[in-house]
């Protein structure tokens, strides 16, 4: 019976594959100034040449539908029906842009209609020199969320399709084991060092070395309290993190719904070889986040944020300073900051002001330092720190050389454009933006050139060009690194639900 079941589906297989138009340029089409409308936009970008397929689905009206890529060497065909996917091999797609390094391809898209074929205007895009990094990792989270469920960790292969699970929490509400995962984290663009928190029941920080996993509770009472946004060191085991008491409030008539809040927050140091936990900066009225080292270890960005009414409420004061926050939410602003670090004697400096933002009814938000330590890149929003819920956002750099400020404007849109990440070569960013629909975030990629300027961004290639928008998934906090995650999910829940052997920091 298996064997008769096996032959149908070769067969009904077969037939699908013979219904697929075939890919072959027309001849005789008739050439329209009409311009192909085309989903994802991969018009006049710059793509890595290792990138996988920049798969479209045409919009535009039409029964059959044939693309042709073309630069130096064979042209790459695809071929599609009336629901206009046009989906390239990977194969000659490889070989044509190794052929077209540092130059510029040309698609031509021709379309059936009426029974003509017409041909479309030609749009171009290049490909540099330099690869970006082969894996990026990210978050996949419903964008309002009340329950930790059907949400985790994931890998995507950028030179093809593949997606791989890092870890996945309980696709069902179950009381007693729901929990969060989030701030995964990586040493340098390597898996060799690993981590992320998990929240709520199971609750602690996975650190995974060589991809061996152990738990361990960021929880001490000489610190303000959980460790939550993480930098590695470039090379030693060690990390700053910001130590935040944070809130949400959901709106009822702003359409960014949600407004994530910090009534404190201070940066400590963790040394994880020997599990010992101190403080950086320990301050009653500033609050400081998101800490990024250098790549040459001797400084740490940040942000900080002041606020007036915390001078005579006590860090305990919890509901008050909450209270205080949510009053003023849209008026709390952090400037861009850093701060010296001693790596013989592990001391700190004095805070050093990187940009006055407060001064400019903005606020800075995710300062990440370019692999070279040539620029900072930031983003910026009209108040508050988290800026993924904030339609004002936008892309910003600074040239630690000049002192220049600028924002990435070809890279930015009208909507959210926040927590972003660089490539190991410096050459790329990926980050998130709500430019599609205003609800999902989803991952852009841009070039960033030697001259420090950004390109136009296009969307995460997918096998299925129609498959960003049916996802309803928000993709959160995307990662480069070069190699894949190390620890398989198997081995990571068996951690999280051991709560037995967990390790505890102590305080130096």
């Amino acid at each position: 019976m298996n064997r008769y079941l096996l032959i149908i589906a070769i067969a009904f297989a077969s037939l699908l594959v013979g219904c697929k138009p075939e890919a072959r340029v027309p001849n005789n089409a008739r050439t329209t100034q009409e311009v192909v409308s085309i989903y994802p936009d991969y018009r006049d970008i710059v793509v890595p040449p290792n990138i996988a397929p920049l798969n479209i689905m045409v919009k535009s009206e039409g029964k059959e539908f044939v693309a042709s890529v073309e630069g130096k060497g064979a042209p790459v065909l695809a071929a599609a029906g009336s629901d206009g996917k046009l989906a390239f091999d990977s194969i000659e797609w490889r070989s044509l842009l190794a052929d077209n390094k540092g130059g510029e391809l040309s698609v031509t898209i021709y379309a059936k209609k009426d029974g003509e074929w017409l041909q479309h205007p030609a749009y171009k895009f290049s490909v540099a020199e330099e690869d970006i990094d082969s894996y990026l990792s990210y978050r996949l989270i419903e964008p309002s969320y009340e329950l930790y469920r059907q949400l985790g960790l994931y890998q995507r292969n950028l030179t093809n399709f593949n997606e791989a699970v890092i870890y996945e929490n309980n696709d069902t509400y179950q009381e007693g084991e729901n929990h969060c995962i989030n701030c995964h984290n990586y040493q340098n663009y390597s898996t060799e060092r690993m981590l992320f928190h998990v929240r709520g029941d199971h609750g602690g920080t996975v650190f995974s070395t060589s991809g061996k996993a152990d738990k361990r509770i960021m929880v001490n009472d000489s610190i303000l309290g959980n460790a939550v946004y993480p930098s590695w060191h470039p090379t030693k085991p060690w990390l700053v993190f910001s130590s935040n008491l944070t809130g949400q409030a959901f709106h009822l008539m702003d359409p960014q719904k949600i407004e994530v809040i910090d009534y404190g927050s201070d940066l400590i140091f963790y040394d994880a070889e020997h599990n010992i936990i101190s403080n950086v900066l320990k301050t009653n009225s500033d609050m400081e986040n998101f800490p990024c080292w250098t790549p040459d270890g001797k400084k740490v960005f940040y942000c900080s944020a002041h606020v007036a009414e915390f001078d005579t409420l006590a860090a305990d004061k919890k509901d008050e300073r909450s209270d205080v926050v949510l009053r003023k939410y849209d008026k709390v602003r952090y400037n861009l900051m850093s701060i010296s670090f001693d790596e013989s004697t592990r001391t700190w400096g004095t805070p050093q002001m990187e940009m006055d933002c407060a001064s400019d009814s903005l606020s800075a938000s995710v300062p990440r330092v370019s692999p070279d330590g040539r620029y900072v890149l930031f983003t910026l929003g009209k108040f508050g720190q988290f800026h993924i819920w904030h339609s004002s956002s936008d892309l910003f750099v600074k040239d630690l050389q000049t002192g220049e400020i600028r924002p990435l404007t070809a890279a930015n849109s009208d909507n959210v454009d926040s927590y972003h990440t660089w490539s190991s070569n410096g050459r790329w960013i990926v980050f998130s933006s709500r430019r599609d629909d205003g609800s999902y975030t989803r991952p852009y990629i841009a070039y960033f050139d030697k001259q420090g300027q950004a390109h136009k961004a296009f969307l995460l290639p997918q096998e299925d060009p129609e498959y960003n928008l049916l996802r309803m998934k928000s993709y959160n906090v995307p990662e480069l690194t070069r190699d894949a995650v190390r620890t398989n999910p198997d081995e990571l829940r068996e951690v999280i639900y051991d709560d037995e052997h967990v390790g505890r920091v102590s305080y130096k």
